[in-house]
């Protein structure tokens, strides 16, 4: 079999999960990010630190927590099945869940750390304007921020696009279904198709090399114009 078989369903399937996922971690993560950026209670610190912890959990982890939650047993699964008929468990569904929870952190710290290193100053001038505080958030935090969260996003989309742990928990490893291509790697590894495990591990970490370069760029820049 050619080493390029394949590869492009599961690569489809990998960049059709991590945009849905990032539309989910992306719309919370920012929201949050700008929420937690001025708040000095102890209760932001605590909120900051529960947003974090995706990242130094380990992926099986997040995945038993997914499951214990959303799966069929779980208080929203049955919710969601009982209400709506959805089931996360074994679905594409569940693979854009998964991502979404382990890319979150990766956008909401540099969302947040953007909207602090926007100057205060300038939104309370807003505010004595007569300002609203969703237009101070539009017009005056947004559009200084947005190189900051940019790059947040596109960290969060590499990290959703190469999720393994967490979505083999919570989705499995179905073919054309949620078969990602991390976990086609897994698969063609352990079957002994190292040809197209060596395409597949390409495919992924030319796609990564360059949206990070990308994001490099855009923090590096944001600096510079922030001076910070």
């Amino acid at each position: 079999m050619n080493a390029w078989d394949g590869v492009w369903v599961p690569l489809i399937l990998s960049l059709k999960v991590a945009c849905c996922a990032l539309v989910i971690s992306g719309v919370t993560g920012v929201m949050l990010g700008f929420a937690l950026a001025r708040t000095r209670h102890w209760l932001g610190h605590v909120l900051d630190s529960l947003c974090t912890l995706p990242m130094v959990l380990p992926p099986t982890v997040l995945g038993y927590y997914l499951l214990v939650v959303f799966g069929s047993k779980g208080i929203l699964g049955q919710w969601l099945q009982d209400v709506w008929g959805l089931s996360l468990v074994f679905s594409w569904q569940g693979a854009v869940l998964a991502a979404a929870v382990v890319s979150f952190p990766l956008v909401f710290k540099p969302a947040r750390a953007a909207f602090e290193a926007v100057d205060a100053r300038l939104e309370q001038a807003g505010r004595v304007l007569g300002v609203g505080e969703l237009g101070i958030a539009l017009r005056i935090s947004l559009p200084l921020a947005w190189r900051g969260i940019l790059a947040g996003l596109v960290l969060g989309f590499v990290r959703a696009l190469g999720e393994f742990g967490a979505t083999l928990m919570l989705a499995g490893s179905i073919p054309g279904k949620t078969q990602t291509l991390s976990i086609a790697i897994y698969e063609a590894v352990q079957a002994g198709r190292d040809g197209q495990a060596h395409v597949l591990a390409l495919v992924i970490s030319g796609v990564c090399l360059v949206l990070l370069w990308f994001s490099t760029w855009l923090s590096a820049d944001h600096r510079r114009r922030t001076g910070t």
